[in-house]
């Protein structure tokens, strides 16, 4: 008795199953099976299809390419985003950890742990507030100061890798539309 090819599968001959559905991102695969099993929100599935695409792409290019620029210099994406928040805030290097904590969005208890461990591998430290002295601020050491510096060249190419499936122009259009997305979805929320 012959075993009849899975009907699961459109293209019977190729091992893995058509190849064109492999191709697909998961965010039309989704599109496409609740378009079957509830056909009717098939017209409204847009929204779930862009917000499913911008989460899949930035997994992958987190995963992909920044989290490897930043194993190179032994840090992880929370640890690397402190040091760059200080870096880029420019001299003295200095930012209190509330400060910090807004502009990176991750909760204090986040921000202490990577602190901690930033502080101990000597790539910051925390000095006295030049106007409160029950408070901190966080400053960045030579040495980290040095290892966001040096790996920057590293990281942009990275992060240019990470996009040149686009031209100049789609990547600039992609920005300004991710922008709009972000400001319009902040106004709902505080207006």
């Amino acid at each position: 008795m012959s075993k009849s090819p899975s009907p699961r599968l459109k293209n019977p001959d190729h091992m893995f199953g058509d190849p064109e559905e492999l191709l697909m991102d998961r965010a039309e695969r989704a599109r496409q099976q609740w378009q079957k099993e509830v056909p009717e929100i098939a017209d409204k599935l847009t929204p779930m299809v862009v917000l499913g695409r911008i989460n899949e792409a930035s997994q992958m290019m987190t995963t992909d390419y920044l989290t490897p620029a930043y194993a190179k210099i032994g840090l992880k994406l929370g640890e690397f985003d402190v040091l760059a928040t200080l870096v880029r805030s420019g001299p003295p290097y200095k930012l209190t950890p509330t400060e910090l904590y807004r502009t990176t969005m991750m909760s204090s208890g986040g921000m202490t742990a990577r602190l901690d461990k930033l502080e101990k591998a000597g790539l910051v430290e925390r000095c006295p507030h030049p106007e409160d002295r029950r408070a901190l601020t966080v400053c960045v050491t030579d040495k980290g100061l040095s290892l966001v510096k040096g790996m920057m060249p590293d990281y942009v190419e990275a992060q240019a890798a990470a996009v040149d499936g686009l031209s100049k122009e789609e990547q600039q259009q992609l920005g300004h539309l991710l922008q709009k997305l972000i400001r319009t979805a902040n106004e709902k929320k505080t207006g």
